[in-house]
């Protein structure tokens, strides 16, 4: 008789697997208006795409057979379904789409709104419905002082309704500012007080600038509001949950959660091995900051191992003991990344830079976009100039009370790896260098499988066992 925690395996041999009917995302099976089917098939007829990937998050899937259908029926182009993303699934995935030749990508659901450097895109969020008058009402409930300067953001899913409120909100507040979408940035310079940030674009006319107002976010707590308030985190917030119906001020401690970030960058000082964890093939500008992340940590006198591990989590990464902590490449939202399960910390490109870079000072305002960081960029500090490692000015660490040098050094010039480094590999007298990380893996007690190649005596290849792993045919199990 089977037990609970054993069986003869039959019961699952004989399961039948049947799809999973999932209900359709669109509000009454609404194809054409959730989804947008008319916009997405011109732009497919306009750029001349004969196969075009369609790239739907987990959510969504249920849909994706039926659209695909029905744009491949409307512009007689082909289109590939992408279903599980190289890394966010709010970022387009142009790897996988390079992999099944698509001259374009249609992105469905939410975005980050990156913009992306080879392949045309369309964003397509899907219109999620919103109660506006409801809104509207938590929105008074929320601001009673009708001379507030408020900005309105929104998830990019209710974006398509933001139009109505603006009629409803703005003959009663006359100071309040309503953002834009924009996807793929916007052309031309930026006008005085205007900001453009994460595919959002407003301008703001109070003396103080930004400061001076409030942030009103249409939508669910998720990435994206976290996005916001630790970038403007001088701004009171306050939301509105479409699901819910309920407005609400946010209540996140945005302080806190910037001294959480502050002690990641105390880490990131201590840190002598990096890793560099490759989050995204799609953003553009991820090669520049790659390089950019490389030099500052060559210049920290730091090592650096780049590494291109997909979707990061605790297990991947702690398959690399001898890295002391990571920083991600992601997109604004995905290198926001929680590492309190992680064996190391993850940090963000910015929080390496103000550990790294003496020249670049705390200011209150913190930066999520990694584009921020490179030359030319609103946010560039350029590294300031090399200190002889002798008049280089000690520091004492926060967390480990050691010694360290807080001055930007060069490294000394290359030359010939000492004897110590040259190791003998055969009997012909070969030489081979051994890296630093190939000296800390031979200090393991355990790394790996082994070939052992010429220390294993040679045997006849034999009958192995037939069956399962519960149960092979030699081991006399008899059904019930």
């Amino acid at each position: 008789m089977a037990t609970a925690f054993s069986s003869d395996g039959a019961a699952a041999l004989r399961r039948e697997l049947r799809p999973e009917l999932r209900p359709s995302a669109a509000p009454r099976g609404d194809l054409d208006g959730f989804y947008e089917m008319g916009r997405a098939a011109a732009f497919v007829r306009g750029g001349g795409f004969r196969k075009v990937a369609l790239q739907f998050p987990d959510e969504l899937l249920a849909d994706a057979a039926a659209v695909a259908a029905r744009m491949e029926a409307e512009t007689g182009a082909e289109m590939y379904v992408l279903g599980d993303t190289t890394y966010g699934s709010c970022c387009v995935d142009e790897v996988a789409a390079e992999h099944a030749g698509a001259g374009a990508v249609l992105h469905y659901g939410r975005a980050c709104l990156s913009p992306c450097g080879k392949l045309p895109v369309l964003h397509v969020f899907g219109q999620e419905p919103l109660d506006v008058g409801c809104c509207a009402e938590a929105f008074r409930e929320l601001h009673p002082d009708r001379q507030s300067r408020v900005v309105v953001l929104s998830d990019v899913v209710y974006a398509h309704a933001m139009g109505e409120l603006e009629q409803q909100l703005c003959p009663e507040y006359p100071n309040i500012v309503f953002s834009r979408v924009v996807c793929g940035g916007p052309p031309g310079p930026a006008l005085p007080g205007e900001v453009r940030q994460f595919g959002r674009q407003f301008l703001v006319e109070a003396p103080g600038g930004l400061q001076d107002y409030a942030m009103f976010y249409v939508g669910a707590e998720g990435l994206a509001l976290t996005c916001f308030m630790l970038t403007w985190n001088r701004c009171p917030f306050s939301s509105f949950d479409p699901a819910t119906g309920c407005g609400r001020r946010e209540t996140l401690n945005v302080n806190r959660a910037l001294m959480r970030r502050l002690y990641l960058v105390e880490r990131a000082r201590d840190a002598r091995v990096v890793g560099i964890l490759v989050g995204t093939l799609g953003v553009a500008g991820y090669l520049a900051v790659l390089q950019h992340l490389r030099e500052l940590l060559r210049r920290a006198g730091k090592r650096s191992y780049t590494l291109a591990v997909g979707k990061p989590n605790p297990a991947k990464l702690a398959n690399f003991l001898e890295v002391d902590i990571f920083v991600l490449v992601a997109c604004a939202q995905n290198s926001l990344l929680d590492s309190s399960d992680f064996y190391r910390p993850v940090v963000t490109p910015y929080e390496l830079e103000l550990a790294c870079n003496p020249a670049r000072e705390w200011t209150g305002n913190y930066l999520t976009d990694f584009r921020d960081l490179l030359p030319g960029a609103c946010a560039h500090v350029e590294l300031p100039p090399a200190v002889p490692a002798a008049e280089a000015i000690p520091d004492i660490s926060l967390i480990t009370g050691e010694m360290r040098a807080t001055q930007l050094c060069d490294p000394p010039a290359p030359q010939l790896p000492p004897s110590t480094a040259l190791a003998c590999r055969d009997q012909t007298r070969a030489l081979m260098e051994i890296s630093p990380a190939a000296s800390f893996l031979e200090s393991r007690s355990w790394r790996g499988l082994e070939q052992q190649l010429g220390q294993t005596p040679v045997s006849k290849a034999v009958q192995g066992r037939r069956g399962i792993a519960i149960a092979y045919e030699d081991e006399g199990h008899q059904q019930p």
